[in-house]
């Protein structure tokens, strides 16, 4: 069992070093077989393990889907909008309503009422699908960087075992498309780093490489930059993995020509990666996010549709009526979210986060008694698992440790994801904030628990013993993280208790 991919980083010896001559055959050899990514062989096993995390999880979340019956916390906009859409093209400004995201998500949401109606199952069912496909993302992502389907198989049970997530995936929310479209932007860049080392290796191999090589079509790159393109059009805070992960994708570039023997990588990424990156992830995701937008310029009844005929005398005048309209649609969006700061009783700061310290009521119906008189509590509470979520503070500190020492990879692909997805809330702190907003950062916090697992299991070389305390300690804390949500699971759905098993699934004050 493999448990870390033998593919290494650049150290920084080697970084700062000219690289030498490839004229001789051995040395491109050992070059390219430095470059090649290690991939994971055991194929048929992946498959089955991933159809079972998938089957197991999809059944978790399809489970009583339509309960409750009735529409909760932010189900009072989406599933409204979405129905909208689909009878007008785009959502329908009520006046008392908060049009402030882009149309995506709600599409999504509008794809379950087609097929099941507008009711709580049509609502929900997409999120559902998303969640599922989030564990199966998870488990490719974590088995791809770390060449194990063993771990692959742990980060996408601990996905599935989630609570935060196992809740999110059975509400009509925008939220859990987010970090759907972000992973898959993810898979498909780790598939363009695979093929671009490939590629370099196999002309290595060839003979000596020229100065500048060409690195072929990057379908899977641009794959990527629709997919990160459709993560912004469902929440803006996707712009943040979109800028991460393309800053990303282009240093990628840069190690791998340095790998290859290149002797000015960073000019020849500027000549021969840069363009091709620009249009990747910079007007691929533009276009992908206005193609969004296709219902909003057909309907005559959008929010603001005619805002720039209405006012003529704007700046920019020479710019099409509809983009200018949408623009200011955008502004208007960008003023709301800036100064939203009205106090709300499950509001959080992105500190609490971290150990689930203010979860979010969904559901909470009153006066339920049993026929003694004693008080029943349906509770559905939007709350991570805290034996999981308790773990993220270590692994992350762990994870910059092998950063800052090692030059991980790895690491620094999970950091740039929780950057993206945490530490980007810091910037405007008065704003309302609530836990769901962690969604797409979630499963990094996981990756890394994770690749720390993988470190507490230890390397092919250590002895028996050593893995096998490694196996045991990690068998137990997964075992905790499942017996911990079912634990929990009676107050992530709204099943009756007594108000006694109720309590005692609160853990801490601040879930009240």
């Amino acid at each position: 069992m493999a448990v870390l991919a033998p593919e290494r980083s650049v150290t920084p010896a080697e970084e700062h070093s000219a690289p030498p001559a490839l004229a001789n055959p051995s040395t491109r050899t050992g070059f390219a077989t430095r470059l090649r990514p290690v991939l994971p062989t055991d194929r048929g096993r992946a498959l089955i393990v991933g159809a079972v995390l998938g089957g197991v999880a999809l059944w978790m979340r399809l489970w009583r889907l339509s309960y409750p019956p009735d529409l909760i916390f932010d189900e009072a906009y989406y599933p409204v909008h979405a129905q909208d859409m689909l009878e007008l093209g785009s959502e329908y400004n009520r006046g008392y309503d908060y049009i402030v995201h882009p149309p995506l998500g709600k599409w999504l949401i509008g794809l379950g009422e087609i097929v099941f109606g507008n009711t709580p199952l049509g609502w929900r069912v997409p999120s559902a699908i998303a969640s599922t496909i989030c564990v199966l993302l998870l488990f490719w992502i974590a088995r791809r960087m770390t060449g194990s389907t063993y771990l692959g198989g742990i980060a996408g049970l601990l996905l599935a075992a989630d609570a935060f997530s196992f809740v999110l995936g059975r509400t009509g929310l925008l939220d859990i498309f987010l970090p759907m479209f972000v992973l898959a932007g993810l898979a498909a860049l780790l598939i363009d780093r695979d093929q671009v080392r490939t590629r370099l290796a196999v002309m290595l191999e060839a003979g000596p490489l020229p100065e500048s090589p060409r690195l072929g079509l990057r379908s899977w790159r641009m794959t990527a930059g629709v997919l990160l393109g459709a993560a912004c059009a469902v929440k803006w805070s996707g712009i943040w993995f979109l800028a991460a992960f393309a800053i990303l994708s282009v240093l990628w570039d840069r190690g791998a020509l340095r790998s290859a023997g290149i002797r000015r990588p960073t000019w020849v990424g500027v000549r021969r990666v840069l363009p091709g990156a620009l249009g990747a992830l910079f007007v691929l995701p533009i276009v992908t996010y206005l193609a969004s937008f296709a219902g909003w310029f057909a309907s005559e009844s959008s929010q603001g549709r005619h805002w720039a005929a209405q006012n003529p005398d704007t700046a920019f005048g020479f710019v099409p009526d509809s983009l200018r309209s949408l623009w200011h649609q955008h502004a208007q969006w960008l003023t709301f979210h800036n100064g939203l700061s009205s106090d709300h009783p499950w509001e959080s700061n992105p500190w609490s986060w971290l150990v689930t310290g203010r979860p979010i009521l969904l559901w909470n119906p009153q006066g339920i008694t049993d026929e003694a008189g004693g008080q029943i509590v349906r509770y559905e509470l939007l709350v991570g698992t805290p034996v999981l979520w308790f773990a993220f503070v270590p692994a992350v500190v762990w994870l910059a440790w092998l950063l800052v020492s090692r030059l991980d990879w790895r690491a620094g692909v999970v950091l740039a994801g929780i950057a993206a997805g945490w530490l980007s809330w810091f910037i405007n702190l008065e704003r309302t904030m609530f836990l769901f907003y962690m969604a797409p950062a979630v499963p990094f916090f996981i990756l890394a628990v994770t690749l720390t697992l993988g470190s507490v299991l230890g390397r092919q070389g250590d002895s028996t013993l050593r893995r096998r305390i490694g196996l045991l300690a990690v068998s137990v804390y997964v075992g905790l993280v499942i017996l911990n949500f079912i634990w929990l699971h009676p107050i992530l759905v709204g099943s009756p208790l007594p108000e006694v098993e109720w309590r005692a699934r609160m853990m801490f004050r601040s879930w009240y």
